[in-house]
C-alpha cells in the first residue's frame, strides 16, 4: 500500500479525533453524577465582546480558512451572512464539578471548537457569506444519555438562550437587513431548528433566508408550518438536512425520530431516493483539513437517512464505521460549498442585487 493512500484511510479513521465531537452510543458518556439544580451555571455570554465569538467577519479566526489554494474566500465582498451553530464539543469530565453546559470562557474548549468544527465546518461558508459563530452554553455530551430528561431540558434550554440572545444581538448590530444563511450541526441544529421556528417560519424574516443547513440531527417536515425542505439545488427559502450512515445500517432508537426525518442528498440536492453515484462527488475534507479527491462517495436518502458506501479509498474494506455522523460535512465539503454559492446567488438575483 502505497504511503499516501494510507494516509488518505487513517485519515478518515481518526476523523472524530479531529472533530472531537458529539461521542457515538458505542462509546461511554461522562456520567454527571448531580442533579441540573446543583451544578455550577456559567456566567452569560456578552456579545458585545469579540471574545465571545467564535467567528466573526470582522477578526482573523477559523472560519477564514481554505482547505485548498484553488479556493477563494470571499467574506469581506459577500452580500448575504451566515449565522452558524457548532455541535457538541464539551464531552469530557467538566474542570468543574457536575457543570451541565460549557463555559465560553473555558481557552481549552473554544480552541477544541476552532480547530474542529469551525475549521472543518463553518470554513465551507466563507465562499459567500460573512460567518457569524456565536460561543455558547452548550449542553454536555451527557445529556444526551442521561434517564433524567428533566435535567437534560434545562440544559439545552439554557444553550438555546445562548444562540437566541446572540441571534438577536446579530440581527440588531451586524445584520443590516442583509440575506441570511442558517447553518448547524448535531446540538447546534437542535438550536437551529428552534430559531427557525421562532424568527423564520411563516415570520417577516423568511424574507431574507436563503437556505438552512440543518445538518445531523433528524429534521421532521412537521416541526415547521410553512418552511419546506430544498428539493432542487438553487431552491431559497427552504432548508436542507441529512444524517450519514452507512448503507445498509440502522443506528439504534431509529424509530423514535430518524424515520420520520426529512434527507436531502447532498450530491443532488433533492429528497428522492435516487442513487447518487460517486460521479457526482466534488470533494471531501480529510484530517489535517485537506481536500480529498472527488468521486470519495457516493449517497442515497433512504427513509429519513443518507447511506453512503464506504469512501473510494485503497484499504476500505478495512474500514468499519456504520455512523458517519461526525463526518457528515467533511464528506461533501465542496459539494455543499459550491451549493451555498449557487443559492446565494440565486437568491441575489431574485433581489436584483446580482
Amino acid at each position: 500500500m502505497k504511503k499516501n493512500s494510507t494516509f488518505t484511510f487513517l485519515s478518515f479513521c481518526l476523523l472524530a479525533i479531529m472533530l472531537q465531537s458529539c461521542i457515538t452510543l458505542q462509546n461511554k458518556p461522562t456520567v454527571l453524577s448531580k442533579r441540573f439544580e446543583e451544578a455550577v451555571i456559567p456566567p452569560a455570554p456578552d456579545y458585545s465582546n469579540p471574545e465571545h465569538w467564535a467567528a466573526l467577519p470582522s477578526k482573523k479566526d477559523y472560519a477564514d480558512s481554505l482547505p485548498d489554494k484553488s479556493l477563494k474566500e470571499q467574506q469581506s465582498q459577500a452580500k448575504t451572512d451566515v449565522f452558524f451553530i457548532y455541535p457538541t464539543i464539551y464531552t469530557y469530565p467538566p474542570t468543574r464539578p457536575n457543570e451541565w453546559n460549557a463555559d465560553v470562557n473555558d481557552a481549552e474548549l473554544n480552541l477544541k471548537i476552532e480547530q474542529g468544527t469551525i475549521l472543518n465546518q463553518a470554513s465551507i461558508f466563507n465562499v459567500s457569506g460573512k460567518v457569524y459563530a456565536p460561543r455558547y452554553r452548550q449542553a454536555h455530551i451527557y445529556a444526551y444519555y442521561t434517564p433524567n430528561k428533566q435535567d437534560a431540558q434545562k440544559a439545552f434550554d439554557l444553550a438555546y438562550q445562548d444562540v437566541r440572545t446572540a441571534f438577536q444581538y446579530y440581527l440588531t448590530n451586524y445584520n443590516e437587513g442583509r440575506p441570511i444563511i442558517i447553518a448547524s450541526h448535531s446540538q447546534g441544529t437542535q438550536h437551529a431548528i428552534k430559531l427557525m421556528q421562532e424568527f423564520f417560519d411563516g415570520k417577516a424574516l423568511s424574507k431574507q433566508l436563503v437556505s438552512a443547513y440543518l445538518v445531523g440531527m433528524p429534521t421532521l417536515p412537521s416541526y415547521f408550518q410553512v418552511l419546506k425542505p430544498c428539493e432542487n439545488p438553487s431552491q431559497t427559502g427552504c432548508y436542507t438536512t441529512w444524517s450519514t450512515y452507512a448503507k445498509g445500517y440502522f443506528p439504534p432508537k431509529y424509530e423514535d425520530k430518524l424515520q420520520y426525518a426529512v434527507s436531502v442528498n447532498p450530491l443532488t440536492w433533492t429528497v428522492t431516493e435516487e442513487y447518487a453515484a460517486k460521479d457526482l462527488h466534488k470533494g471531501g475534507v480529510e484530517r489535517g483539513f485537506k481536500l480529498t479527491k472527488p468521486k470519495l462517495v457516493d449517497a442515497q436518502n433512504h427513509k429519513g437517512m443518507l447511506w453512503i458506501s464506504k469512501p473510494n479509498i485503497r484499504g476500505k474494506l478495512f474500514l468499519k464505521v456504520k455512523n458517519w455522523h461526525i463526518a457528515d460535512y467533511n464528506l461533501f465539503y465542496l459539494n455543499v460549498r459550491e451549493n451555498v454559492k449557487l443559492r446565494t446567488e440565486t437568491f441575489l438575483q431574485q433581489l436584483g442585487q446580482k
